[in-house]
C-alpha cells in the first residue's frame, strides 16, 4: 500500500480582465456615482466626492464586488500613506541632525534620519499602487477568494508576520548590530562603514548579551534579534496549519462548530458563516483585536524601551514629580472639613 499526499484542489478564484482601465472614466470627478458625476451645483458636491467614494454599499448590493472594491482600495490608500511617509523621509533626511544626534545623543533631540530608506520606499509606493489596480482591473478576485479564510491565516502567518519577522532580523543582525557597536564603543559616526560591508560576517551570529544596554538604557539590539527569530520560526510554522488545497491541517469552520461549552449547546455554529459574509462584523472584530494590541505594544514600549535613550524620555516624568515634591509640596496641618488636606505653596514673586 502506498500512501500518498492528497491531491491538490485546482480552483480558479479570480477573473480576468473584469473591468476596462479607462484613464478618460478616470479623469471625471465623481465618476462613480450617477448623482455626483452631473458635476458640482453647489459646494456639498466637494465633500460628496470624498465621502461616497468608499461608501460602496450604496452602488451594490453584490457582496463580491464590494469585496473587491475594498481590496482594491486597501492598496492605494497603502500607496498614499507610504506616499506621505516618504515625503516625510525625505524633507527628513534634507534637514536632519542624525550626525549631530549620534555624536550626543543624551543632550540633542533627535528630528530626522539619513537619506537611505527613501529609495525602498518610493519602490514600495509603486508597488502598492500597481497592486491596487492590478487586483479589481486585471485579476480581479472572486468572492470565494475572500472567504477561504485558511489560505488567508497561512500566508498571513508564515508570510507576512515570519517572513517579515525574519527579515528584520536579518537586517538587526548583520547591519543594526555592528553599527551600534561601532558607536558605543565612541566611533565618530563618520567614520562608521556603510551597512552593506557588514551583512556577510558571520561572527555577529555568535553573539548574546543579557539585561538592558547601560550605555543606551534599552535593550540589547541582539536581544531583539534573537526575540524577532523566535516569532519569525513560529509564525512559519504557523503559516502550515490550515486546511487549504491538499485537504490537510485544521479547518476554522471545524473549529468553531465543534467547541460545545457547558451554556451553549450548539457551540459557534453559524459564526464562521457570519464572518465570511459580514465584513462590518469580521472588522470589528479586527479592531477590537488591535486595540487590545497597541495597549500590550505600549506596555512592552515603556518596561522594555527597544529603542536607543528611549528609556530617558520616561524617566523625565519622574524627575520632575520629584521636583514637585521637593519644592512645592507642604503639608499643613490645619482641618479642612474634619480631615488632614495635602496643600500647595503658590510662590507668587
Amino acid at each position: 500500500m502506498i500512501i500518498r499526499s492528497p491531491e491538490p484542489e485546482e480552483k480558479n478564484l479570480v477573473d480576468r480582465d473584469p473591468v476596462k482601465t479607462s484613464f478618460e472614466e478616470w479623469a471625471r470627478p465623481g465618476h462613480f456615482s450617477r448623482i455626483i458625476a452631473k458635476g458640482p451645483d453647489t459646494t456639498t458636491w466637494i465633500w460628496n466626492l470624498h465621502t461616497d467614494a468608499h461608501d460602496f454599499d450604496s452602488y451594490t448590493s453584490d457582496l463580491e464586488e464590494i469585496s473587491r472594491k475594498v481590496f482594491s482600495a486597501h492598496f492605494g490608500q497603502l500607496s498614499i500613506i507610504f506616499l506621505s511617509l516618504s515625503g516625510m523621509y525625505f524633507h527628513g533626511a534634507r534637514f536632519s541632525n542624525y550626525e549631530a544626534w549620534l555624536s550626543d545623543p543624551t543632550h540633542i533631540g533627535p528630528s530626522a534620519q539619513v537619506v537611505w530608506p527613501i529609495v525602498g520606499q518610493e519602490i514600495l509606493n509603486a508597488l502598492m499602487l500597481f497592486a491596487g489596480w492590478f487586483h479589481y482591473h486585471k485579476a480581479a478576485p472572486k468572492l470565494a477568494w475572500f472567504q477561504d479564510v485558511e489560505s488567508m491565516l497561512n500566508h498571513h502567518l508564515a508570510g507576512l508576520l515570519g517572513l517579515g519577522s525574519l527579515s528584520w532580523v536579518g537586517h538587526q543582525v548583520h547591519v543594526s548590530l555592528p553599527i551600534n557597536q561601532f558607536l558605543n564603543a565612541g566611533v565618530d559616526p563618520k567614520e562608521i562603514p556603510l551597512p552593506h560591508e557588514f551583512i556577510l560576517n558571520r561572527d555577529l551570529l555568535a553573539q548574546l548579551y543579557p539585561r538592558l544596554d547601560p550605555v543606551t538604557g534599552g535593550l540589547w539590539l541582539i536581544d531583539i534579534a534573537h526575540h524577532h527569530l523566535a516569532i519569525a520560526i513560529l509564525f512559519m510554522v504557523a503559516g502550515h496549519m490550515y486546511r487549504t488545497n491538499w485537504g490537510i491541517g485544521h479547518g476554522i469552520k471545524d473549529i468553531l462548530e465543534a467547541h460545545k461549552g457547558p451554556f451553549t449547546s450548539q457551540g459557534h455554529k453559524g459564526l464562521y458563516e457570519i464572518l465570511t459574509t459580514s465584513w462590518y462584523a469580521q472588522l470589528s472584530l479586527n479592531l477590537a483585536m488591535l486595540g487590545s494590541l497597541t495597549i500590550v505594544v505600549a506596555h512592552h514600549m515603556y518596561s522594555m524601551p527597544p529603542y536607543p535613550y528611549l528609556a530617558t524620555d520616561y524617566v523625565g516624568a519622574a524627575a520632575h514629580a520629584a521636583i514637585f515634591m521637593i519644592l512645592l509640596y507642604n503639608y499643613n496641618p490645619s482641618l479642612l472639613n474634619g480631615y488632614k488636606t495635602p496643600m500647595l505653596l503658590y510662590r507668587v514673586q
